[in-house]
């Protein structure tokens, strides 16, 4: 069984440990976990780990966010997967800090990586980890937001809930999405 995991973020200093680059966060946090680096490949950078015989490989995306269908797209029809067997991993400013929702589809929201993979796939039925971000920003300063830093507080609640999103993806792989969306959607 192979399974692709993409953490949507976009690449640059800049966009280091932003609110919309926690898809990046969380997948550094698994392949550190699994002591795997990643390398540059092909519209990514990839890391491969093993679990309970299940390869699995860790994708995050050097097309920037606006074009991440692109890399989702050529990993999944480079290693002949279904869209079941991959899951995405995304901000989102609908859910408050501090939770994190799992669906095995769904519409863009308004995410523009979500949206690009929406088009390339051409579907909208595959697993995503909703990470909540909030939605605490003046009228007009949504891309200040998404793009900004976690405050004091908020970074105070990050660390675990990444922790909580590693354990999700984990029980993705084994558990499947259905049984992994009942322990974690709480």
């Amino acid at each position: 069984m192979k399974y692709l995991i993409i953490g949507l973020g976009n690449i640059g200093d800049e966009y280091a440990h932003t609110r919309h680059n926690i898809g990046f966060d969380i997948i550094d946090e698994l392949a550190l976990k699994y002591k795997v680096s990643f390398a540059p490949d092909r519209y990514a950078e990839v890391a491969e780990i093993s679990l309970r015989g299940r390869q699995i490989f860790l994708i995050k995306p050097t097309t920037y966010m606006n074009l991440s269908g692109k890399a989702v797209r050529y990993w999944m029809q480079k290693l002949k997967l279904e869209p079941e067997n991959i899951l995405v991993l995304v901000d989102d400013l609908a859910i408050q800090p501090g939770k994190i929702r799992l669906r095995g589809s769904g519409s863009d929201a308004g995410h523009n990586g979500l949206k690009s993979i929406n088009e390339l796939l051409m579907t909208q039925n595959y697993p995503r980890l909703r990470f909540g971000i909030g939605s605490n920003y003046p009228k007009g300063r949504q891309i200040d937001f998404v793009l900004g830093k976690w405050n004091l507080e908020e970074a105070k609640e990050i660390q675990p809930l990444i922790h909580k999103s590693v354990l999700a993806i984990e029980s993705f792989v084994i558990k499947g999405l259905a049984a992994t969306m009942s322990e974690f959607n709480k």
